[in-house]
């Protein structure tokens, strides 16, 4: 056996012995846009600015209302459904409206791993109440914000993904700057 050939047994054994280890999976790769936003169209009862990312589309659920838009993220392949009602100086159906936006949230907590909630005070005085979720739950931020006697909006925000939600942390940050943007500018009309 020739020099070359020993050394090539050699090095062939010695490779052998190594175990291999699969590399894990990389995380989704995701190109967020930046924050720039524009005025929502006029059409509505309520008007705040909106990320120029998200395209304004009505709600095509069965039990879609007037006024309730999905904002539709395509790049990240998200949504933010809004839902309004009128509150027409109704006290009881302020109390229905805040209960089920709570019962709303609550149903996550089968699978959420803790609910963080926070109440926020938007600069023109409105308060808005948001809910962040937390663990594998399929709606990771909800929020409601009213007026008390005239106007109530609800919004959630989901990813039409299976993607885990670790892997979705940078995009959920990113809408929730959207998100607070949105509540921030939020104006109501005279009905």
């Amino acid at each position: 056996m020739g020099k070359y050939s020993f050394i090539s047994v050699l090095i062939a054994l010695a490779a052998c012995t190594e175990t291999y280890t699969p590399k894990p999976k990389g995380y989704n790769r995701l190109d967020l846009p930046p924050h720039e936003y524009t005025q929502l169209p006029d059409s509505l009862p309520y008007r705040f600015q909106l990320s120029k990312a998200a395209k304004v589309l009505p709600d095509s659920s069965y039990i879609a209302e007037p006024y309730w838009i999905d904002l539709f993220y395509p790049t990240i392949v998200a949504n933010v459904q809004l839902t309004y009602k009128p509150l027409k100086h109704n006290q009881k159906l302020l109390k229905e409206l805040v209960n089920d936006a709570y019962k709303l949230t609550s149903k996550h907590q089968i699978k959420a791993y803790a609910i963080n909630e926070r109440i926020m005070r938007t600069p023109s005085g409105k308060t808005a109440v948001i809910a962040e979720l937390e663990g594998e739950v399929p709606s990771q931020l909800q929020f409601f914000i009213t007026d008390s006697t005239t106007h109530f909006l609800r919004g959630a925000l989901y990813f039409r993904t299976s993607t885990k939600n670790d892997s979705l942390a940078p995009a959920i940050e990113y809408l929730k700057i959207d998100i607070v943007h949105m509540l921030n500018t939020l104006e109501w009309k005279t009905l």
